[in-house]
């Protein structure tokens, strides 16, 4: 394919998007709501339903038609988090901070236990301690040095970095599959189910890690099981590792330790569906054709899920209000998505492209028949499904509060000079990139792996990957109004424009089937999935 030729660039609009955007806001408000009103929105829990079913009445609101919540799954049990207390009370009394992995039973009321030791990473390593466990607390992880922190939390990308960025760098060989190895993935996965079983069996009273930062900030992600049937094992939970490096070296000194727990949370089995929350700025004469807008509206407990990813719904939700605010009449229609069960591996996207766009056959290798659907080896080419003709493009956000410096073209070369164009007017605002690479992590991939053009917009780092991303510290107060605006301004821009050029945007070829298909590269960014 040639270059392309000049791209139109209504700067009325433009200008028109960015009034609206800078002077009637709403994005905080959004933010708010989802937050303080709503919660953390685990996938599965009443929180996420409700914050499911605002979204779709505040769209309606905002004018957008057709607004509805779409079922896919089964997912599995729903979860929540009601209250968490940890003391220690010998040799010393103190209150000690810790959160349990979603997932993860409660302790039926207050409990009191010794300290021990426990280390297990493969299914021989269980029997010394069978007989052993019984009303005991296992520390489970090695200590660390906390380093002073000496560099800034926060960080924005400097025009160097971004000069970086926009440089092409050759994909791993793993890309295709997350760089995991499928076979070390399902005896991880065969392993935690034994384990679960193990502990229930010996009646430990709960397992204790350190969180992987420090400051106070404790990390959230899953544990036990959203499926019914399986063992969801003993209450597990992640520690301040300031507070977990006390029990530790009081342990390895032989000091005996005892702590007090009380975990409280609760399981749904009432629905085992999750939903997505989608709704449509009807097109005019491309109306059959669509330009789709999405961020995840799921999240981890602990905190309240605003960088991850309360901010992305944000950011695309205000997109749609500004053009609805304008009166805009997009030729193709433009679709809101916001996806749960992104932090369970995209679950909510891929069922998605999987029932509109396309799917892979089957395939006959029972080894890849193992994996789940993310893992396998593409058999063939995608079956298309009847929008599969008719999606323009997929714009994405779900990097944090960061305000929006570019775009990854995903190696959709066709795709750079036409989002070159589109960043023209917005410069000023700190958008400037474009790059041919990849990342990964969330979920614009499953349309970029079925031939869809699906991209994720560079954003400043922030505080995502040093305080926020899946932590306790991930609420309003760490969100930047003045980020989420410019997003808001920017997503708003490409939406309008790709639903109003002549052509749909160009797609790249798909990957021979049997090559691995390189969807994440080292060097890039990577989003709340995971």
């Amino acid at each position: 394919m040639l270059a392309a030729g000049p791209e139109p660039v209504d700067l009325e609009m433009v200008t028109q998007i960015r009034q609206e955007g800078f002077r009637n806001s709403q994005v905080m408000n959004i933010l708010g709501t989802l937050t303080d009103r709503m919660g953390a929105r685990v996938t599965g829990s009443p929180s996420l339903k409700k914050a499911n079913e605002w979204s779709r009445d505040k769209l309606t609101e905002y004018g957008l038609a057709n607004a509805h919540l779409e079922a896919w799954g089964p997912f599995g049990r729903g979860w929540a988090e009601e209250s968490t207390s940890v003391r220690m009370i010998a040799p010393d009394v103190s209150t000690l901070f810790a959160l349990p992995r979603a997932w993860t039973p409660s302790t039926n009321g207050t409990v009191r236990g010794k300290v021990v030791r426990f280390k297990a990473d493969r299914p021989e390593d269980l029997e010394k301690y069978r007989g052993k466990l019984a009303g005991m607390i296992l520390l489970v992880g090695e200590s660390r040095d906390v380093k002073e922190q000496t560099q800034a939390a926060s960080v924005r990308l400097t025009n160097e970095r971004l000069t970086e960025i926009a440089q092409y760098g050759i994909p791993n060989a793993n890309a295709g599959r997350g760089g995991m190895d499928p076979q070390e993935y399902l005896k991880s996965q065969a392993f935690r189910r034994t384990l679960n079983k193990f502990l229930e069996e010996e009646k430990a009273l709960a397992i204790i890690e350190p969180s992987r930062f420090d400051g106070g900030a404790v990390t959230m992600a899953g544990g036990g099981s959203n499926r019914n049937g399986e063992p969801v094992g003993v209450p597990a939970l992640n520690m301040a590792v300031e507070h977990w490096g006390r029990i530790y070296r009081l342990v390895e000194q032989q000091v005996p330790v005892e702590l007090e727990l009380n975990v409280k949370s609760s399981f749904y089995d009432n629905d085992e569906m999750a939903y997505n929350t989608i709704a449509d700025i009807p097109g005019t004469d491309k109306k059959d054709e669509y330009v789709i807008l999405g961020a995840h509206i799921d999240s981890w407990h602990g905190g309240t899920g605003a960088t991850d990813n309360a901010a992305g719904v944000a950011v695309v939700m205000e997109a749609a209000r500004i053009l609805k605010a304008l009166g805009v009449k997009p030729r193709r229609t433009i679709r809101v998505a916001l996806w749960s069960g992104e932090e369970q591996g995209l679950l909510g996207s891929r069922a998605y492209v999987d029932k509109h766009i396309a799917t892979f056959p089957e395939p006959t290798d029972p080894k890849e028949r193992e994996l789940p659907s993310w893992l396998r080896r593409p058999a063939g080419p995608p079956e298309q499904k009847a929008d599969y003709k008719k999606v323009s493009a997929y714009f994405n956000l779900d990097n944090g509060t960061g305000k929006i410096r570019g775009i990854y073209c995903q190696e959709n070369a066709a795709a750079c000079p036409i989002f070159g164009t589109w960043l023209e007017p917005l410069k000023d605002l700190g958008a400037t990139t474009v790059t041919l690479r990849n990342t990964g992590g969330t979920d614009h991939q499953p349309f970029d792996r079925v031939g869809v053009p699906g991209f994720q917009f560079i954003q400043d780092p922030v505080e995502y990957f040093t305080r926020t991303h899946h932590t306790n510290m991930d609420v309003y107060e760490r969100v930047q109004r003045d980020d989420l605006m410019q997003a808001a301004v920017v997503m708003a821009s490409f939406a309008y424009h790709a639903a109003m050029r002549e052509q749909m945007i160009p797609r790249k070829p798909l990957p021979r089937v049997e090559q691995r298909q390189a969807t994440t590269q080292q060097g890039s960014s990577v989003g709340g999935g995971k």
